[in-house]
């Protein structure tokens, strides 16, 4: 038997305090996990390049709860550990012995999966324990098993042990106030969090499973106990591409997301090892309005170690929309956001998924255009999104980008520049873009550019605010407008100009006799000359003010988001029903007139709400009357 100190330097304690001062206490299964992973990896890989000739069998790792002593056992059958090992590895905090395995055999090792980035993983114990024991057994069968144990002071006791077979046991001794570790539910939930994906079989408890024998009538069905094994140990991510069908990433994606009962759209298979190492999946579901609701979902891994769903710093922003899996060595843990953003290895990481992706799209666009173009609507947020946040992201996406068109027609920006250039270029030489953001609200609008041979654009994105300005400042002499934000004779303004069929006298009188009708607070009323089968009246907002609001509430700072509500109030002075409001004599007759046509301009616009609605409907049966 000895006793010692463990040898705690201040060198190696700053990264101890580090490590779990942001931590969970839960984190201390992932590590022990991982610790079991390493040895048995290592065992392996000594197995396959000869230096361990005994048999390696199928090592588990198994994880057993022991409620009346109040106990947990990790049990793994991996490499085992010395008496001198323990005292190096275990006793000289911080040191860790998966760096110095994989530095030993660098040339070899290197794709042996030995996680290597945990080596202080195993003191996480302490955070749950009273006291921690290990017994221990090297694969090298002339070194005797060793019993360890610690109460978490600096004092040790090492003595021999009798286990006969090779590998770790871990013993803690859970602390009272950690006693929900010692539930059944609590253990598994934390197993499938952080080890489901683990390379090495993970056995949890037992269970039952039927099956069947005999034949014919003598058929019956039998049950028998076996082992639990609660993990996937080679999932999706990390086979190589060409051994994958759909539907091996379409199960992959339902073993990440089990309650999510719709496919996903699509996949990018991640697979890199130079100038970094990345391993992963990433799909694209369908998009909601609602974008906050979607992020977080992508799982970040370490050599198959579940470490975090908050990936923000280390995917572009805008592909935290999707879902799926990366894996990465090279990804530093346990550091702020901030340095992640300046770390070169992450930038890179970054802008390879964001090629990646963009590569993807781009491929999916030109191997089958009509099923992108039906994905058009459930893709179009992220794809806005990341023209709008990432420069090199929009550099590519004139490929791939889509502009339908009301009438359900699909247009890569080269495309629409080509239809529309000429019609819709103004007297200043200006291309300029019509849209609407809601087919329905905006109809009478839509029908009327589309009568004058226009095309219009749906769009109708949460951001599509902010996309509309970032593309009127990189491309060159176009500007968007809503159909609604103004007579349509200004919206694309040509030479020519209609005649008003109204003296400057008469314009006069109408315009005031309109005013003493029309809140002044709240509409600027514009007289003007446009075809006589437009509306009389046509309310606008000006495709500025309301381009700003819409920019405020999508999540953007502004000025304008506490103004009132302002509105321009355009009066065709060519239709007739504007003369018969100029030459009715009658007061009550003329100011009913104005307010029944107001209040129809008010309803194409959905403004016609609550009082001034119920007045309407009253007036409307007057009228009929």
């Amino acid at each position: 038997m000895s006793k010692g100190k463990i040898n705690v330097s201040v060198e190696n304690i700053f990264p101890l305090i580090k490590k779990f001062l942001y931590s969970d206490q839960e984190i201390f299964l992932r590590e022990l996990i991982s610790n079991a992973t390493d040895a048995t990896l290592k065992l392996k890989h000594m197995s396959n390049i000869g230096e361990y000739k005994e048999d390696y069998g199928e090592p588990i790792i198994e994880v057993k709860i022991d409620k009346k002593k109040s106990k947990l056992h990790i049990i793994d059958q991996g490499i085992g550990m010395t008496e001198s090992e323990v005292k190096k590895y275990i006793n000289e905090v911080a040191f860790s012995g998966a760096e110095e395995f994989i530095e030993k055999y660098k040339d070899s090792a290197k794709d042996s999966g030995i996680i290597g980035h945990f080596g202080l993983g195993f003191y996480s114990a302490f955070m749950v324990s009273d006291s921690v024991e290990i017994i221990s057994k090297s694969y090298k069968k002339s070194s005797p098993a060793i019993h360890w144990s610690c109460d978490g002071s600096p004092e040790f006791n090492l003595v021999k042990s009798d286990k006969k077979n090779r590998g770790t046991e871990i013993i803690l001794n859970i602390s009272k106030d950690s006693k929900s570790f010692l539930e059944d539910n609590t253990i598994g939930d934390l197993l499938k969090k952080y080890n489901r994906f683990m390379p090495i079989p993970i056995k949890f408890g037992t269970k039952e499973v039927s099956k069947k024998e005999g034949e014919g009538k003598k058929e019956k069905e039998i049950k028998e106990t076996v082992d639990n094994i609660i993990n996937i140990t080679e999932p999706a991510w990390t086979k190589n591409p060409k051994d994958l069908k759909e539907e091996d990433y379409k199960t992959f994606y339902k073993d990440l997301y089990p309650m999510n009962f719709e496919d996903p759209l699509f996949n990018i298979h991640l697979n890199v090892d130079y100038p970094f190492n990345l391993t992963g999946i990433l799909y694209f579901p369908k998009i909601t309005n609602d974008i906050n609701l979607q992020k977080d979902k992508i799982q970040l891994f370490q050599n198959q170690v579940f470490v975090t769903d908050n990936v923000e710093g280390i995917v572009p922003e805008f592909l935290t929309l999707l879902r799926g899996v990366i894996d990465s060595p090279d990804i530093p843990l346990n550091v702020s956001r901030s340095y992640l953003q300046v770390d070169s290895a992450v930038k890179k990481i970054s802008n390879y998924i964001t090629r990646k992706v963009a590569d993807k799209l781009n491929s999916l666009f030109k191997k089958d255009r009509k099923k992108f173009e039906d994905k058009w609507n459930d893709i179009k947020v992220i794809i806005e999104y990341g023209m709008l946040s990432e420069d090199k992201f929009f550099e590519k996406s004139d490929n791939f980008t889509l502009y339908p068109s009301t009438d359900n027609n699909f247009f890569t920006y080269d495309e629409l520049m080509k239809k529309i250039k000429k019609h819709h270029t103004d007297k200043e030489g200006k291309t300029i873009i019509l849209y609407t953001s809601n087919i329905e609200e905006q109809d009478s609008y839509i029908k009327q550019a589309n009568k004058k041979g226009y095309t219009v654009l749906l769009l109708d994105s949460p951001i599509v605010s902010h996309l509309i300005q970032k593309l009127e400042t990189t491309k060159e002499k176009i500007s968007f407008a809503r159909v609604d934000s103004d007579a349509i004779e200004n919206l694309i303004k040509k030479d020519e100009e209609n005649i008003s069929k109204l003296n400057e006298k008469d314009e006069e009188k109408l315009k005031l006799d309109i005013e003493k009708v029309v809140p002044k607070e709240k509409y600027t009323i514009q007289l003007q000359a446009m075809d006589s089968e437009a509306s009389p009246f046509i309310i606008t907002q000006p495709e500025f003010m309301r381009r700003m609001k819409d920019m405020q509430n999508s999540g953007g700072n502004s000025m304008f988001g506490n103004m009132p509500e302002m509105y321009n109030l355009i009066v065709n002075t060519n239709n007739k029903l504007i003369s018969d409001i100029l030459n009715t004599k009658t007061k009550s007759k003329k100011e009913r007139l104005i307010k029944q046509s107001l209040d129809l301009a008010k309803l194409s616009q959905n403004l016609l709400k609550g009082e001034d609605l119920t007045k309407f409907i009253k007036r409307s049966f007057d009228l009929i009357k």
